[in-house]
């Protein structure tokens, strides 16, 4: 999309015009691909300034995205002391710097502790709310279930799968229904009747292939007193890992439980 890389059919615009022929890109794309691209003799400050001169931005916007990411108290200080979170914060502040209504963002939350992990899920979450277009590129399932509203998966340079988060993960994660009660052997028994899998572990029951309503009304029409009656999903790590495995290059050996 940005034009570092050529595909091997079709074309990606921006309002009709290939990036690389936006005369003031910054004003319409931000971008953060490495924060490691800043040089490391320049201050903060500085780096952004040349970035803003280039496009004409006003110096101004400079000082205001250094405080959108906090790093206002280390403008001055060179980026070759800057540790991997704050020069990934600002590589967020470069690709802010000329209030674009599209995003684009490699790995955002790399290096950050966990206060800047949910600070950048903020962050991004309120950009996509401004109305901008926010995209991320990330293998952080877990922030990405958190924080995405549609997911597009790719394995091997293929498209697996596209569309809302919500959709992905009960199309590819397993379902199930946690069952808890002090007559609980006794439900298993009834429940087994049912040809649907049953696992104990606990003192919880989990049963694949009935969902809770029929649970519930099973063991109302035995007297079973029930604690807890759940519907589980899996995560979008389980989703993701479901839907890529035929992908998979390189495989290490299953660890022994």
């Amino acid at each position: 999309m940005l034009g570092l890389d050529h595909a091997d059919a079709g074309k990606a615009l921006f309002d009709g015009i290939p990036f690389r022929n936006i005369r003031t890109p910054l004003f319409k794309v931000g971008a953060l691909l490495d924060a490691g691209d800043a040089h490391t003799g320049r201050t903060a400050k500085n780096h952004l300034k040349w970035m803003a001169l280039s496009n004409g931005i006003s110096m101004s916007q400079v000082d205001h995205v250094l405080a959108r990411v906090g790093l206002t108290e280390v403008a001055h200080q060179r980026v070759g002391k800057f540790s991997l979170g704050m020069r990934q914060r600002l590589g967020l502040a470069a690709a802010l710097l000329g209030d674009p209504q599209i995003v684009m963002l490699d790995e955002p939350a790399n290096g950050l502790d966990p206060e800047g992990i949910r600070w950048t899920r903020d962050l991004l979450k309120s950009l996509a709310h401004e109305g901008r277009a926010v995209f991320v590129s990330s293998h952080q399932l877990s922030e990405m279930s958190l924080m995405a509203d549609d997911l597009i998966v790719i394995g091997k340079g293929k498209l697996i799968s596209q569309g809302p988060v919500t959709d992905f993960i009960s199309q590819n994660a397993q379902e199930w229904v946690n069952v808890s009660s002090p007559q609980l052997r006794a439900l298993v028994d009834l429940i087994s009747l049912q040809k649907v899998d049953v696992k104990i572990s606990d003192d919880v029951a989990r049963v694949s292939g009935m969902n809770a309503q029929t649970i519930g009304e099973l063991a109302f029409a035995n007297n079973i007193v029930l604690h807890e009656l759940s519907t589980q999903t899996g995560s979008l790590e389980d989703a993701f890992l479901g839907a890529t495995d035929s992908s998979v290059e390189y495989r290490g050996e299953v660890p022994s439980k």
